[in-house]
């Protein structure tokens, strides 16, 4: 069998799992109930060999907020990365998904690529692999595209359909008659009790030539920017950016309404294998191991006398409590908590609207910020001044920078730094601290095998993470937006 490419999406930033996903930190890079992200979970199922599958590294895409985030991901898992490509600025999954075959297709016009989104939940492996090995027997020889569908348990509102040509027999691939956009309820019950009809899960096999010509016969306008993207596009740490001005004359638009609902030339292999999008916290809920009473508990969460409940608590440091509750569910983070009907699950992009209009910090970021060289979070913030805990990685390094509107103090917590102020260089141990006059030209590193943390006080009349000027970088952001910053 042909080796597979997969082709990994992450550059989403959805806000229905709100408050443990925000735009700064998605879901996909998050851990929901398991040891690995769902990213890291994805990965770990199209990588190495599975019987008679073997696939090649991942071709992933995604944006510069999360550039880092995905290759450290990657290699705490032991795969190695691949291509990463670099959006601009989000387009949709179309632009997304060609500009991937584009560059598959410069090394292998025949290369085979499956196109996963990042946030998904497979719980059997075993029958999703069989799967694939089925929409490879589908595209073998032929010029057809493979979407694969879940085999549906419930009358879902909250899903696409996908209506097949003959009831799926066993595991093989069908003919598809079209794609259905999510139904109402008994629409969706009308369906599934027909017996001839699947969930669209966006998981996608073919060809990269098979894929570019269906491009070329029906969404045609996208492929002189997205070529021309790649074409143009700059190399950045190993990554791969892919042009702006011509990734902006490229339609917003899915693969699904560009090209998939326009192909003739389609099967779908039907997939029962414990699928969930985790679209909601009701999906998470269903997927959860509910017990007896249908409680789910993550991290610190006590129920009491609770039935059809999610308690979900992410900090160690705050207890969640559940009493007498019935069909409700409950997000605390360090400095948000959801709790609403497990029946609104799918209107808490409405609660993210509200937070934003009110101009509300957690809409959309987390009080941990993540970086490249490790991550801070803010403990206090007053006027005037602001107290961080940073955490840098062995053998990272923040940036050579100086600041206009504040000095800092730093005192190690733990390891060793070694730090940079103007002209000299010295090693800071742990309860030991120094002083960054205001305008100094500063850099912290970590030059020990573990993580080094500090406290961090700044002081001065502004102390927004745009006020850097950076004179190097082993990161290369000196040109990047404030969302980069250090």
């Amino acid at each position: 069998m042909p080796r597979i490419t997969p082709v990994i999406l992450c550059g989403g930033a959805g806000t229905r799992l709100w408050p443990l996903s925000r735009r700064s930190y998605p879901k996909q890079f998050a851990r929901l109930g398991g040891d690995q992200t769902l990213f890291q979970a994805c990965a770990s199922r199209l990588s190495g060999t599975a019987g008679d599958l073997v696939f090649a590294p991942p071709l992933t895409v995604t944006n510069s907020d999360f550039r880092f985030i995905v290759p450290e991901q990657l290699q705490e898992i032991g795969i190695d990365p691949g291509p990463i490509l670099i959006e601009p600025e989000g387009r949709n999954t179309a632009p997304a998904v060609l500009a991937a075959a584009f560059c598959a297709a410069a090394r292998d016009r025949d290369a085979v690529l499956l196109v996963a989104p990042s946030d998904h939940v497979i719980t059997d492996i075993e029958a999703f692999h069989a799967a694939i090995t089925e929409g490879l027997r589908a595209i073998e020889d032929t010029d057809q595209m493979v979407t694969f569908g879940i085999t549906p348990t419930h009358a879902e509102t909250g899903y696409g359909y996908l209506e097949l040509g003959s009831p799926p027999e066993g595991g093989a691939a069908v003919a598809l008659n079209r794609f259905v956009e999510k139904p109402d309820a008994a629409t969706a019950q009308t369906m599934v009790d027909s017996g001839n009809y699947l969930w669209n899960a966006g998981l996608f096999l073919f060809r990269a030539r098979t894929l570019l010509e269906a491009y070329q016969a029906h969404a045609p306008a996208l492929m002189a920017p997205v070529s021309k993207a790649v074409e143009h596009a700059t190399r950045d740490l190993g990554f791969l950016r892919l042009d702006p001005d011509h990734w902006a004359q490229a339609d917003d638009i899915s693969i699904d309404y560009a090209v998939m609902e326009k192909a003739s030339n389609i099967a779908a292999v039907p997939l029962s294998g414990g699928w969930s999008d985790l679209g909601s916290w009701e999906a998470v809920h269903r997927i959860g191991a509910p017990d007896a009473n249908g409680v789910v508990l993550h991290g610190p969460a006590t129920a009491i006398e609770c039935k059809d409940v999610l308690l979900h608590a992410e900090d160690a440091g705050v207890e969640l409590v559940g009493i007498g509750l019935e069909n409700i569910f409950a997000v605390a983070t360090g400095d948000a908590v959801l709790v609403a009907d497990l029946s609104r699950a799918q209107d808490v992009k409405a609660a993210v609207d509200a937070l934003k209009a009110k101009g509300a910090k957690q809409a959309t970021a987390f009080a941990r910020d993540h970086r490249p060289w490790g991550h801070y979070e803010t403990l206090a913030l007053a006027d005037r001044f602001q107290v961080k805990r940073i955490v840098v990685k062995p053998g990272a390094a923040l940036s050579l920078q100086s600041h206009v509107h504040r000095a800092e103090h730093w005192i190690v917590v733990a390891g060793t730094a070694r730090v940079t102020i103007d002209d000299r260089v010295e090693l800071v141990g742990e309860n030991q601290s120094v002083y960054i006059p205001l305008g100094a030209k500063h850099r912290m590193e970590n030059p020990g095998k573990l993580p080094m943390v500090l406290i961090e006080v700044q002081t001065g009349a502004y102390l927004g993470e745009d006020d850097i000027i950076r004179y190097d970088d082993i990161y290369a952001r000196a040109a990047q937006p404030k969302s980069n910053a250090d």
